[in-house]
């Protein structure tokens, strides 16, 4: 199977010996060979790695740099015997001048060099002693003989591709000025930034280095390889720590230990394809100017990773809800719920509305939905008996979810009403001739939209909005009928998905109401019950028959699936690939297979019902309103077929 995109990338640090490139070299090729086993595309090394970043004044001297060039010599020797491209840090001495470069090695051949463009010159280091800058060169750059091998490009606007992927390079400092070198080798097709590196350590700079290098891969929508020296540096004045990072987007994929002995490396799994697709998609990648031109290396094809066999990244299975780090996820709760406040305060200001009705049926849904009106009128400084909560019991409705509608309204305080739907349902079928034993789809929708007319006429006749109660999951999958529960005059759930919706009744139960009151237990065993409609009448027990998830799917496979879908852009057999990781050893791969061709069956055919939704506040980075991040017309086919 082909994962589109999927690139292997490592950042190795050897333990340095200061003016020693013979000893420099095996250790790079020892790491080389440490790596082999997992067939990375691309090793990253640090900078000035095959003579050390401490040599000072002896880079003036020429029995360094004719063992540094001879060194490299070796390592292009022995590159045609290993898969990766491998880039190197060394001096480089052209037309008088000697500069910090990086070199690109595969194959047995340099494919090119990169001089480093802005010289760190600070009271820590004094690169202009030695070091030319990357500008001394013509514009177009240099054509050099170096290390045995005739018309190497040196010049800092060249690109290396392999396989699908695009690399850049840039060194150290170039990373931390104003406009780095890699914003425009980003713009000119680079989705992967290699930088050799030689940061030394001390209090707090690594926080900062790295929150650098998250920022800058967050910009350019790219993969950020950060390679720095660790043991055997000179420590007449500084220290080094060997602070190497692999970051895509602002997500880490990998860091080194820092501080730790010996040679070492570091190695993930790279999505390109993810990171083209994000730039597709947003507008904010580009510049308003021409971008110069690059010469593009072909570095070949990437090497033959098995990533069915092992992936070195972590495919996070709920990415709507973040796990293992319970203040991150009160600080997105806390932003989510406060989102959706304010979304509603705006719109009851705006229309200079001072009511609201909500179906309540002692679910989910309607429970944050109610929870965040409750908040809403709080802000305004409204009663909170402003808010009209309806209970309307139907056929399936069983007593947990009515005594819990119930209670939760009492408890917040808001205007409590109950209105069966039985007799208006019986009339309505007797009208339009339908069995009253037949529970197909007819059976289902008279209900619902029973309920909406009634809200919609409670609150014309309060002078009111319908609060919408509708999730994103449901939208997604369309588990919504049209022109029933699917409309409301404002939807504050309309991008917040279902596991999500979980989460925050759970977060709002232990932190926004009295943890020691009624409110708290209601809501939590809101949280237990199981997800349903209730159309279908109750089992002879009297509890839930009709689950929804039994129906369309485990929520939890299909927010993940709607999330790499919209967010990566990903195909049916990479949605699969990325699943059976994210859910091994949860889900066969069968069960994978069925709810994935449920969810692209569903999310097409629906679209008619996303075509038509009310307002509602975008909160996350997944939106399904027509008018603003989903805009696709209602005739969708179902033409996305898994192939494997």
């Amino acid at each position: 199977m082909k994962h589109l995109g999927l690139i292997r990338v490592a950042a190795a640090m050897p333990r340095v010996h200061v003016a020693d490139p013979a000893a420099n070299v095996r250790e790079i090729l020892q790491l080389c060979q440490d790596l082999a086993a997992q067939h990375p595309s691309v090793v990253v090394f640090p900078e000035l790695c095959v003579t050390g970043y401490t040599c000072a004044d002896l880079f003036g001297q020429n029995r360094l740099l004719s063992d540094a060039e001879a060194a490299v010599a070796g390592i292009v020797a022995a590159s045609a015997k290993l898969e990766p491209m491998i880039v190197v840090g060394a001096p480089v001495r052209h037309a008088g001048r000697l500069f910090n470069c990086a070199v690109a090695v595969r194959g047995g051949r340099i494919l090119g060099i990169v001089p480093k463009s802005y010289m760190a010159g600070n009271s820590e280091f004094y690169e202009p002693r030695w070091f030319a800058p990357a500008r001394a060169l013509p514009c177009g750059g240099a054509r050099i003989r170096f290390a045995g091998q005739d018309d190497i490009l040196l010049s800092t606007r060249q690109l290396f591709r392999i396989g699908d992927a695009t690399a850049a390079i840039e060194i150290c400092q170039d990373l931390w000025v104003p406009v780095p070198p890699s914003s425009q080798a980003a713009l000119a097709g680079a989705q992967i930034i290699l930088n050799l590196s030689a940061s030394n350590d001390y209090l707090f700079k690594h926080e900062y280095r790295k929150s650098l290098v998250g920022a800058t891969a967050s910009r350019l929508y790219a993969a950020y390889v950060y390679c720095s020296c660790a043991e055997g540096e000179s420590t007449t004045d500084l220290v080094w720590a060997g602070a190497s990072l692999i970051c895509e987007n602002g997500s880490f994929l990998a860091e080194a230990e820092r501080f730790a002995r010996g040679s070492r490396f570091i190695i993930a799994d790279v999505d390109v394809e993810r990171l083209e697709t994000l730039r597709a998609k947003e507008h904010s990648f580009g510049f308003e100017g021409p971008v110069p031109p690059y010469c593009v290396q072909e570095a070949g094809e990437a090497a033959p990773t098995d990533f069915e066999a092992c992936l070195l990244r972590r495919i996070e299975p709920h990415p709507f809800v973040p796990q293992g780090d319970p203040e991150a996820l009160g600080v997105r709760c806390r932003e989510i719920l406060s989102a959706q406040v304010a979304g509603l305060v705006t719109r009851l200001e705006h229309i200079h509305c001072k009511k609201a009705v909500i179906g309540v049926s002692g679910g989910l849904d309607s429970t944050l939905a109610l929870l965040v009106t409750a908040l809403a009128f709080d802000t305004l400084g409204l009663p909170r008996e402003n808010i009209i909560g309806v209970t309307m019991p139907g056929f399936g409705t069983t007593h947990r979810t009515h005594d819990n509608s119930v209670d939760l309204m009492r408890e917040l305080g808001t205007t409590s009403r109950e209105i069966s739907i039985v007799p208006a349902v019986k009339q309505h079928f007797a009208d339009i001739g339908q069995d009253e034993n037949n529970h197909d789809l007819t059976y289902e929708n008279s209900q619902a939209r029973e309920r909406t007319q009634l809200l919609m006429d409670i609150a014309g006749k309060e002078g009111g909005i319908v609060v919408g109660t509708g999730d994103l999951s449901e939208l997604a999958l369309g588990w919504c009928t049209y022109n029933g529960d699917h409309m409301s005059m404002y939807g504050v759930n309309a991008s917040v998905p279902k596991t999500l919706v979980r989460t925050l009744v759970r977060w709002a139960a232990d932190n926004k109401f009295d943890t020691t009151g009624d409110i708290h237990s209601t809501l939590l065993d809101i949280v237990d019950t199981p997800i349903s409609p209730e159309l279908l009448p109750a089992d002879d027990k009297g509890e839930i028959a009709q689950k929804t998830e039994d129906t369309v799917g485990p929520y939890e496979l299909h927010d993940f699936f709607l999330y790499h879908f919209f967010r990566s852009g990903a195909g049916p057999d990479k949605l699969l690939f990325l699943a059976r990781k994210a859910f091994a050893g949860v889900y066969d791969d069968a069960t994978l297979r069925k709810w994935l061709e449920t969810f692209l069956k569903r999310f097409f055919q629906q679209q008619f019902k996303r075509s038509c939704l009310p307002d509602g506040p975008k909160v996350g980075s997944v939106s399904l309103s027509p008018r603003g991040d989903w805009r696709a017309p209602s005739d969708l086919e179902t033409w996305w077929k898994l192939t494997e």
